[in-house]
C-alpha cells in the first residue's frame, strides 16, 4: 500500500504540472490553477487557533446544492463554529465563492501529501464532511491520522467504481477514513457491506430537501408574469447546442400558442447570437427586456444566471439539458413544481432521472420528431400533462428527509 501511495503522489504531482501547462491556453483551467495559489493565505487570514471549524468539501455546483441543506442546519445549530467550504472545480467556486452559507470558501489544493497536511493543519476541523463522490486519499489519510470524524454524505456507489474491483485496494483503503457513510440507496449500502463496511445508513439524497424547500420561497418574477400571460409555457434549462437543435426545430414549427423560455448553459454573446439567428419566432433576450412589452414575444432567452429555479415555477412543461453529450443537469428543480420533464437520451448514472424515467414522470427523447410527439401530447391532453407532473412532485415528497437524519448523527458527535 505504501508503494501505491508513492505512485499516487507522483502521478498527482505530474498531473499538476500538466494542468499548469494547459492553463496557459485554456481560461477555465487558468482559474483552476490560479485560484489555488491563494488557498493557504485565505485560511491563515480567516482561521485562528481558537476557531472550531467544520469543513465541508464539494466537487462543484451540483454537490454544493447537496451540501447546502447541511450547511444551513450547521449554521443554525452551531453558530459558534466556523464553516469552511472547499471546491474542486472552478464552475462551483467561481459561482459560489461569496456564498453566505460558509464563513470561508476556498479551492481545495491538489491532493498531494504536503498540501493535505498543510490544509488540515490550518483548518484543524472538529469534523469533515465530503459530498457524494469526493475521495481524496491524502486528505482522508490526514483526517484519519488525526482521528477527525469524517462523513461521506449523499454518496452513491456502483459496481463500476474502482473500490469494488480486484485492483482497487488503494482507493478502497481510503474509505476507512470515513467514520460513517450516508448513502442514497440500498444498492450502495449493499456494495459497501460487500467490501467490509458496515458503517452506512441509507439516508437518501439531501438534494430532495433542498429542492422541496424551493416551494416555500417567493418565486415571483414580474417579467415572467408579463411574458407568459395565460399561455402555456415550456422552460428549457441548462441547454447545450445538441439540446437547442431539437428545441429550435420544435419552436420554429410549433403552432400551439406556447411561450418558450430558453436558458442556455453557455451564455457567451456569440452563442446567444447564434441562437437568436436560428429562431424564426419573435424572440428577446433577458438583457434587453427593459421598456419592452414582453407579451408580444414568443421566445425569451435567459442570458444571465441565477433565475432558472424561479422561472421553472411558471412552466407547464420543462426540458432539462445535457442529456445528449455533456451530462444531464438538475431534473429535480423543475420536477418539484409538479410538471412533466423532458430530457435527452443519456441519463444513466443520474439516479433521480433513472427513477423518474421508470415512473414516466421524466421523458427521454433522442430526436426532433420524438420531442414534438412528446410535447404535443402534453399540450393536447391536459389530464396527461397533470398526471405526469404529479408523478414528479410525489416522487420528491416521498424522498425528503435526508438532512434531519444526517444532522441527528452530527449532533451525537459535536
Amino acid at each position: 500500500m505504501l508503494f501505491l501511495r508513492f505512485i499516487y503522489n507522483i502521478l498527482t504531482h505530474l498531473s499538476w504540472l500538466v494542468l499548469k501547462g494547459i492553463a496557459l491556453f485554456q481560461p477555465k483551467m487558468r482559474l483552476f490553477v490560479s485560484g489555488r495559489k491563494n488557498t493557504f493565505d485565505q485560511l491563515r487570514s480567516s482561521i485562528t487557533p481558537n476557531s472550531k471549524c467544520i469543513w465541508m468539501h464539494v466537487a462543484s455546483l451540483g454537490e454544493f446544492e447537496q451540501g447546502l441543506p447541511i450547511l444551513e442546519q450547521l449554521r443554525q445549530q452551531y453558530p459558534n463554529h466556523k464553516l469552511v467550504l472547499s471546491f474542486f472545480s472552478p464552475s462551483g467556486y467561481e459561482v459560489k465563492k461569496n456564498t453566505s452559507a460558509a464563513d470561508v470558501v476556498v479551492y481545495l489544493p491538489m491532493d498531494t501529501r504536503s498540501n493535505a497536511s498543510q490544509f488540515v493543519d490550518l483548518v484543524n476541523p472538529v469534523m469533515a464532511i465530503f459530498i457524494k463522490y469526493e475521495i481524496w486519499p491524502n486528505y482522508l489519510h490526514q483526517l484519519r491520522q488525526r482521528k477527525i470524524p469524517t462523513l461521506l454524505v449523499s454518496a452513491i456507489f456502483s459496481k463500476r467504481q474502482v473500490f469494488f474491483k480486484p485492483y482497487g485496494g488503494f482507493m478502497r483503503n481510503s474509505l476507512h477514513s470515513f467514520s460513517h457513510f450516508f448513502v442514497q440507496d440500498d444498492t450502495s449500502k449493499t456494495l459497501l457491506q460487500s467490501i467490509g463496511f458496515a458503517n452506512s445508513t441509507v439516508s437518501g439524497d439531501t438534494r430532495f430537501d433542498r429542492v422541496y424547500e424551493i416551494l416555500n420561497r417567493d418565486n415571483h418574477l414580474d417579467f415572467m408574469e408579463q411574458f407568459k400571460g395565460n399561455q402555456p409555457c415550456l422552460v428549457a434549462g441548462s441547454t447545450w447546442p445538441e439540446d437547442e437543435k431539437i428545441l429550435v426545430d420544435y419552436i420554429n414549427s410549433s403552432d400551439k400558442g406556447v411561450k418558450f423560455v430558453l436558458a442556455p448553459h453557455k451564455i457567451k454573446p456569440d452563442h446567444i447570437e447564434q441562437l437568436l439567428e436560428s429562431i424564426s419566432k419573435k424572440t428577446i433576450c433577458y438583457s434587453n427586456i427593459d421598456n419592452q412589452n414582453l407579451m408580444d414575444f414568443d421566445v425569451l432567452i435567459i442570458d444571465t444566471i441565477g433565475l432558472l429555479t424561479k422561472i421553472y415555477s411558471y412552466a407547464q412543461m420543462a426540458y432539462v439539458g445535457g442529456g445528449f453529450a455533456t451530462g444531464l443537469h438538475n431534473t429535480l428543480e423543475p420536477a418539484v413544481y409538479g410538471i412533466p420533464v423532458v430530457i435527452g437520451p443519456n441519463y444513466e448514472g443520474f439516479k433521480e432521472a433513472e427513477d423518474l424515467v421508470d415512473l414516466k414522470g421524466v421523458l427521454p427523447v433522442s430526436s426532433s420528431s420524438e420531442l414534438k410527439t412528446t410535447l404535443d401530447r402534453f399540450l393536447e391532453n391536459p389530464d396527461v400533462l397533470e398526471n405526469t407532473g404529479k408523478i414528479n412532485s410525489t416522487y420528491i415528497t416521498q424522498n425528503v428527509g435526508a438532512t434531519p437524519l444526517i444532522m441527528e448523527h452530527i449532533d451525537q458527535i459535536l
